[in-house]
């Protein structure tokens, strides 16, 4: 069985919903005020704030303040963590899925003789 790591489980979380996908796709623009943030959402300040939240928890965004303006900016490098897990899969399901070809390929041999 696979090793649980909490960090990654905690970017998976942040992950999951489309809203914080959709503020991180912003994110990824140039960073921007919580309100601008809030504002194609249609949802409450105090709701699109537990989703930042969540997201800096995560270490996908760093958050600065200056005055009563909150900013909010992309870490790239918080993904690293998924790449590297979905890297792994990919290189373990593939050896599967060559595998299984390999076997069908001959059961398929054996029938033609």
């Amino acid at each position: 069985m696979a090793k649980h790591d909490p960090d990654l489980s905690q970017l998976f979380h942040a992950l999951a919903d489309p809203t914080r996908r959709s503020i991180l796709t912003r994110l990824a623009e140039e960073p921007a005020r919580v309100t601008d943030l809030a504002a194609p959402t249609g949802l409450r300040l105090p709701t699109v704030m537990r989703h930042l939240s969540v997201l800096e928890e995560a270490g996908l965004i760093s958050t600065s303040k200056d005055g009563r303006i909150r900013t909010c900016a992309v870490v790239p490098e918080a993904l690293d963590p998924v790449r590297t897990w979905l890297d792994e899969q990919r290189v373990i399901w593939e050896a599967r899925l060559d595998r299984l070809d390999a076997f069908v390929m001959n059961v398929m041999k054996e029938r033609a003789e």
